[in-house]
């Protein structure tokens, strides 16, 4: 149990008081009883503010979920802390979280703010390190601790990657939104005029033709549904080094941001977006819309980790009907090509957006010729170029994620595709 100890300067001070005080009677000296008068005063002072509340630490976070890049406080609370002057703090350095201080050593009064600042640089979970906190009576006589605080845990949210499209969804399959169908209803975009039948209303009337042919004419207009989203997140493999929201970013790192940033961007339009995370546990999560199930997505990257693991024999993406799929990956496993080249054949729009990091550089074991590894790499960067190329060829395009803009040439051209006729064997 941690109890108010007595410290290295009220003991010097009582010591030095002492035998000041021994030295001045014995010699007959009351001079030394002068020049010992400060030590003397402290240790009285001391002895008279001794503290006799035992106190209680504890911190908490302000918030505990967060996007990376943002920030929050650690706040100490103190109790039965009327006899505190100092209060130290001690916090353990965590990988990829920054604090301020910036060595976590925070010295300041009682009455003083001594709370930590911290920002998270990078997504994922993030446990916090136990801290050291001690506290410090007034004339520095008594001190409390070292008293060890365990550190919270941190739930941090990819960053809010700026990204916007206007270009349409390939194939919307819905009820209401904002793509525009190919099928006419109570929309806005122009279709056609034709003439008035039973049950059209009469706001939709074209005056100009139906009187110059005599008759009655209507406006017949687009329906504009919403569409479903599928975004494949492959997590096999994670290549590059990780800096942060701020520094170099590694494959994984790329490939949850753009899906964040690509859910984001379809919920705000009120499509339905769902995900898979390909790895040994294959998360998934059913196609929905609205912001809690955004936050249930963003919440199923941030536990995202890398499972090196092989896709089963005849892996497929399993796309329902009307629904566009993002693949994000650096395509090197010969499963996702192959899953993705099948689901592209059978008419479903997909698009890749490939995630390796550029002069992306592999690992190298220990006792491995550099050279010979450094050959292998870039056999393996032809073989997977080559690859992308078929697969371009088969209809399916893919894309480095470039952040704004990146998929409006690529959604523009699928969407034409999509209004093309097609010629189906019977």
């Amino acid at each position: 149990m941690t109890v108010w100890q007595t410290t290295p300067a009220l003991a010097r001070a009582a010591i030095l008081a002492a035998v000041g005080a021994l030295a001045a009677v014995t010699l007959g000296e009351p001079v030394v009883v002068v020049l010992v008068s400060p030590f003397l005063v402290l240790t009285l002072m001391s002895v008279l503010h001794r503290p006799t509340e035992r106190p209680r630490v504890d911190n908490r976070l302000e918030h505990v979920s967060l996007h990376e890049g943002q920030g929050t406080r650690s706040r100490l609370r103190l109790t039965n802390a009327d006899d505190v002057e100092v209060v130290t703090r001690v916090a353990q350095p965590v990988p990829y979280v920054a604090m301020r201080p910036a060595a976590g050593a925070l010295v300041a009064l009682a009455t003083d703010n001594h709370d930590l600042q911290l920002s998270p640089r990078r997504w994922g979970r993030r446990l916090l390190g136990a801290e050291g906190v001690a506290l410090t009576s007034r004339w520095a006589g008594f001190r409390f601790g070292v008293v060890t605080v365990s550190g919270q845990e941190m739930f941090v949210l990819p960053a809010r990657a700026p990204y916007d499209s206007r270009a349409e969804a390939p194939a919307p399959v819905g009820l209401v939104g904002a793509h525009r169908s190919r099928r006419n209803g109570s929309g806005t975009e122009f279709s056609g005029i034709r003439p008035f039948a039973s049950g059209d209303r009469l706001r939709r009337i074209q005056w100009r033709t139906s009187l110059r042919t005599g008759a009655l004419h209507v406006v017949t207009t687009r329906a504009e549904e919403d569409s479903a989203v599928l975004v494949v997140l492959d997590a096999l493999v994670d290549l590059g080094r990780s800096g942060g929201v701020d520094g170099e970013a590694s494959s994984l790192d790329l490939g949850v941001r753009a899906a964040s940033a690509l859910a984001e961007h379809h919920v705000r339009r009120g499509d339905r977006v769902g995900l898979r995370v390909l790895g040994a546990h294959d998360a998934r999560l059913a196609t929905a819309g609205g912001q809690r199930h955004l936050r249930r997505l963003q919440g199923l990257l941030a536990r995202t980790r890398i499972e090196r693991s092989r896709l089963p024999e005849g892996f497929t993406l399993g796309v329902p009907g009307g629904t566009v799929v993002y693949v994000l990956s650096p395509m090197l496993d010969d499963g996702v090509v192959t899953a993705v080249a099948s689901a592209s054949q059978r008419g479903v729009p997909v698009v890749v957006v490939d995630t390796l990091p550029e002069d992306v550089r592999m690992a190298v074991a220990e006792g491995t010729d550099e050279a010979l590894a450094e050959l292998a790499w870039r056999m393996r960067q032809l073989d997977r170029d080559d690859l992308l190329r078929h697969l371009a060829a088969t209809g399916c395009p893919v894309v480095p994620w470039r952040g704004p803009g990146t998929l409006d040439q690529v959604l523009y051209r699928l969407a034409r595709r999509a209004q093309l006729p097609t010629v189906r064997v019977r």
